[in-house]
């Protein structure tokens, strides 16, 4: 049985504001401010085509406390 393919985590950063953006593996984009657990203070984020995100190296999901 084939549950489809398997959607990754993906770590960005939001310019001009320099702040962390987290895609689930749903697919879900969430804004994490910067506070000692951010992940349980995310808010939903929708970005728009005018939104610039930049690519962050996957390790730094750890520093973030991410539960996936």
């Amino acid at each position: 049985m084939h549950s489809g393919p398997k959607r990754l985590v993906a770590l960005f950063v939001a310019k001009p504001h320099q702040q962390w953006v987290v895609r689930d593996p749903e697919g879900h984009f969430w804004l994490l401010p910067a506070v000692d657990d951010p992940w349980e203070h995310r808010q939903p984020f929708i970005p728009t085509p005018e939104t610039a995100l930049e690519p962050v190296p996957g390790h730094y999901t750890s520093l973030l406390g991410l539960p996936f």
